[in-house]
C-alpha cells in the first residue's frame, strides 16, 4: 500500500496552482455530496438504525485514510459526516428533488474543478490514475492542516516529490512531442 506521502505527492503534482486548489475546495465537496444522494437511497434497516450505501462507501474510504494518517482521517470523517447528513436530507426530499440536486451538484462540481485545471494547465490526476479521485478529500484536509503547521517535514517532502514528478512529466511530454514531430 502506498504511503500518505506517496499519495499526496502524486496528487500535489497535479495541484500546484492556488486557483486550482481553491476550485477543488468547492468542486470536490459538491461531487461527494452528489454521489452520496443516490447512495443514501440504498438502505438496510436494522431496527431504529439505517445503514445506507453512502455510509458504507464513506466508511470504507475513511478506513483506508486511517492507514494513511489517523489525524487526517478523523478530520476528513468530520467533514464527510456533514456531507452524509446533507445527502440524507436531500435524499429525503424525494426522487425528483434528489436527482435534480445530484445532477446539479455533480455537473457544477466537475465544471468548477475543470476550470481549476485550466488555470493549472494540467489534466486532472484521475485521468492518469482513477484511484486519485479517492485521495481528493484527504488531500484537501491535509492542505488545510499543512497551512496550520501540521507535519511541516511531510509537507516539504510532498512538495519536493511533486515538483520532481511534474518535471518528469514535462520531460516525457516534451520527448513525446519531439518524437511526434519527427514522425
Amino acid at each position: 500500500m502506498k504511503t500518505l506521502e506517496d499519495q499526496m505527492s502524486v496528487y500535489a503534482a497535479y495541484h500546484q496552482d492556488s486557483r486550482n486548489k481553491a476550485s477543488h475546495f468547492v468542486g470536490v465537496p459538491m461531487i461527494i455530496l452528489s454521489l452520496f444522494i443516490p447512495l443514501s437511497w440504498l438502505k438496510l434497516e436494522a431496527g431504529p438504525f439505517a445503514i445506507t450505501g453512502a455510509i458504507v462507501f464513506a466508511a470504507a474510504v475513511l478506513l483506508y485514510y486511517v492507514f494513511l494518517d489517523a489525524v487526517l482521517a478523523i478530520a476528513t470523517a468530520v467533514f464527510t459526516a456533514l456531507l452524509l447528513v446533507a445527502a440524507e436530507w436531500i435524499a429525503g426530499r424525494g426522487a425528483i428533488a434528489g436527482w435534480v440536486a445530484f445532477a446539479a451538484l455533480f455537473v457544477v462540481g466537475w465544471i468548477v474543478q475543470l476550470v481549476g485545471h485550466a488555470f493549472e494547465g494540467r489534466k486532472p490526476a484521475l485521468v492518469d490514475n482513477l484511484f486519485q479521485i479517492l485521495i481528493a478529500p484527504i488531500f484537501l484536509c491535509a492542505e488545510l492542516f499543512f497551512a496550520l503547521g501540521y507535519k511541516p517535514a511531510l509537507h516539504a517532502r510532498v512538495q519536493d516529490r511533486a515538483a520532481t514528478l511534474r518535471a518528469e512529466s514535462q520531460a516525457r511530454r516534451a520527448a513525446d512531442a519531439k518524437l511526434t514531430a519527427t514522425s
